[in-house]
């Protein structure tokens, strides 16, 4: 079943509910957005080409017409590429040769950046444009069927050699997350309105389907972002707020309500993910704004859907285990299996260190072209998440550490090796190492330690700020730069992040100002 059906559904069935909401202010009902959507898949398939199974890219910040563009991909039996929109140029550039993308959806600021990055300039189509509206109001597409096992999206996420993969999620992955939102997140009602603070190229925008299966709401704030000002009120506007947030954009959002004294009360549920949620920040964040709190544990390869802490464990203070229960990332959700298993992929026991694996109806068919990654990855059955935990005897899985190094900051992840190769493009620059270093608003933030090439001219951050600046995303680039003279390796010349940690913890002692670690 095509996945798009759940909009067609409530296009017939809801018809005259508000769908889409720029800020306060209603701008289609579901009929209105079907009819849209489907003149616009028609217009994919005739005046663009677009066949059942090409991708068409993504590449845009959250406005109302993201929704119906990733819907018309789906609804003419095409797959959908979204897109980090602060992607850089070369990165995207990447994204488009390995998909084979057949057109670009933009918004018009990401024009240039896509065909800077090589998109085809007559297959580039402009959300919001006048031939945009043109196309949303021409002949409709009937719904194209597909099969639950056909390919519906790909989402590019960097593995730890920083090389993007193209994951392939499926009709039936996506139809089960919406299933699995329902069950184990939240129950959404048709009043609820979904509001897209988080970009939609990634988890929040993964949690439309669930509120176009039920006929809510989905707001797209003026801002077209995180402003915690800007969601208070439309709370209060909108009223039955949900929000997808990573722990950063909760601390914000939790701030300002504290310093402000805003009512929480036009929020309904807050769902964060994408990062661990301190002990101590969550239970800020219920003494500010209430029982209204879910988390979520996932990946692009299992989107959304491997564990969840739910309303009930987090307002359950009395129970004994309480402190470590809101520790953890919660039970498995209803439609998949979760184990700790050890090297060869045997269970480990309850309270046991070892490697998250998950298996069900959510987890991907593979990588896009990339079948060694898909075999590497999807072992005996299982997804091996590349994350080190254990779970108890309750089935509370708790997170220990990432044993791909993955960066976690802001919700956004950062792989070493891809910013580490682009430092080495640096003559004076002999080696170089990434490591995430603890943050109190981003959760995390890069750190580079640089060994300088011998007899080479001083380098500085600024120098490296720039070299980073020009190969990928801004947000990806160190924070902060240890300029050291050499790196802590073990017996094999690989080198210990557990050592560079450290040395991250402690005082920096300087020698001709590299610092002194001999």
């Amino acid at each position: 079943m095509n996945i798009s059906h759940l909009l067609a559904r409530s296009a017939q069935v809801h018809g005259a509910r508000p769908a889409v909401l720029a800020g306060a202010r209603v701008l289609h009902d579901y009929r209105t957005l079907g009819a849209r959507v489907a003149a616009l898949a028609g217009h994919l398939r005739q005046r663009c080409g677009v066949a059942p199974g090409d991708r068409v890219v993504l590449f845009a910040a959250n406005c109302p017409e993201y929704l119906e563009a990733l819907h018309a991909i789906h609804w003419a039996g095409a797959i959908s590429v979204p897109v980090n929109y602060k992607l850089h140029e070369r990165e995207l550039a990447y994204v488009l040769q390995h998909s084979g993308a057949r057109v670009v959806c933009a918004s018009q600021a990401l024009i240039g950046a896509a065909l800077a990055a090589g998109a085809d300039a007559a297959a580039m189509l402009q959300m919001g444009s006048a031939e945009w509206e043109r196309a949303a109001a021409g002949a409709p597409l009937a719904l194209h069927e597909r099969r639950p096992e056909d390919v519906a999206s790909l989402f590019y996420t960097s593995g730890t050699t920083g090389r993007p993969k193209g994951v392939m999620q499926t009709h039936r992955n996506l139809l089960a997350m919406t299933m699995a939102y329902f069950t184990d997140v939240d129950q959404v009602q048709p009043d609820d309105a979904m509001v897209y603070a988080a970009p939609l190229s990634h988890g929040a925008g993964l949690y439309n389907y669930a509120h176009m299966l039920r006929g809510a709401r989905h707001v797209l704030p003026g801002s077209g972002g995180f402003d915690p000002a800007e969601l208070v009120q439309l709370a209060a506007d909108v009223g039955r707020l949900s929000l997808f947030a990573a722990p950063t954009m909760v601390q914000r959002l939790v701030a300002h309500v504290e310093a402000t004294g805003a009512s929480a009360e036009g929020f309904k549920t807050i769902v964060y993910g994408g990062g661990p949620m301190y002990v101590e920040d969550l239970r800020r964040a219920l003494a500010a704004m209430g029982q209204k709190f879910v988390q979520i544990y996932g990946q692009g390869e299992c989107p959304m859907t491997i564990t969840a802490l739910a309303r009930e464990h987090i307002a359950d203070a009395q129970h004994p285990r309480w402190a470590e229960r809101i520790a953890s990332v919660g039970v498995a959700h209803s439609c998949v299996e979760v184990r700790v298993v050890d090297a060869g992929g045997a269970p480990v026991p309850a309270g046991a260190l070892g490697e998250v694996a998950v298996r069900g109806e959510t987890v991907m068919a593979g990588y896009w072209a990339n079948e060694q990654a898909s075999s590497d990855t999807l072992r005996g059955g299982w997804l091996h998440t590349g994350d080190v935990g254990s779970l108890d005897e309750d089935g509370f899985l708790t997170l220990r550490d990432r044993a791909k190094d993955v960066i976690i900051s802001g919700g956004s992840n950062i792989y070493p090796r891809e910013v580490e190769e682009v430092l080495l493009l640096h003559p004076g620059v002999q080696e170089a190492a990434i490591i995430g270093q603890a943050d109190p608003e981003w959760g995390e933030v890069v750190l580079a330690f640089v060994v300088a090439a011998p007899g080479a001219a001083p380098v500085s951050a600024q120098a490296l700020d720039a070299l980073c600046l020009a190969h990928i995303a801004r947000f990806k680039r160190p924070k902060a730069y240890r300029f050291v003279a050499a790196l802590p390796k073990n017996s094999y010349g690989k080198v210990l992040k557990t050592g560079l940690r450290q040395w991250a913890s402690e005082p920096v002692a300087t020698i001709d100002g590299k610092e002194n670690r001999a």
